[in-house]
């Protein structure tokens, strides 16, 4: 079981992250997300993360504004690039990703990119928690990310 108060990102995060050149092709990207079953590509320029690109932006930018597969990745990412320490507590995370909108976050330290977390992540650290932990990050962690998607609201 885990302790909610002191669990880091670097407990939760996940390690292997995908990251792309900004000068390759949206198909290129998506080919490349497909292959390795992710969710997200971090996007660099001159070794330096700038940028990322979820499945996400593909349906709203690529499908809605009818971007060209063909456009270079760095037309779609979205930047600026939010990210987050690994020895941050998980729930700076769970704040920044409500704060800023959004379920994926990678994970930078000393300007390199070393994982991502995302609001799954966060939920299944729920699965091994004890229960005042469980609740306690569910009210402070979960409940604020997924606000948006609640009937309830």
């Amino acid at each position: 079981m885990t302790n909610g108060k002191t669990t880091t990102i670097a407990d939760v995060m996940t390690k292997s992250v995908i990251s792309v050149d900004a000068s390759i092709t949206v198909n290129e990207a998506a080919k490349m997300m497909e292959d390795a079953k992710v969710g997200a590509v971090i996007v660099m320029e001159n070794n330096s993360p700038v940028g990322i690109v979820t499945d996400r932006d593909f349906s709203v930018k690529v499908v809605a504004h009818a971007y060209q597969i063909t456009e270079p990745v760095k037309q779609i990412m979205s930047s600026p690039l939010f990210s987050i320490n690994s020895d941050e507590p998980i729930r700076i995370a769970a704040d920044l990703m409500h704060d800023r909108g959004i379920r994926k976050l990678p994970v930078i330290d000393n300007g390199k990119v070393v994982g991502i977390v995302t609001a799954t992540d966060i939920v299944n650290l729920l699965a091994v928690s004890v229960e005042e932990d469980m609740r306690d990050m569910y009210f402070h962690s979960v409940a604020k990310i997924y606000t948006n998607y609640s009937p309830y609201n």
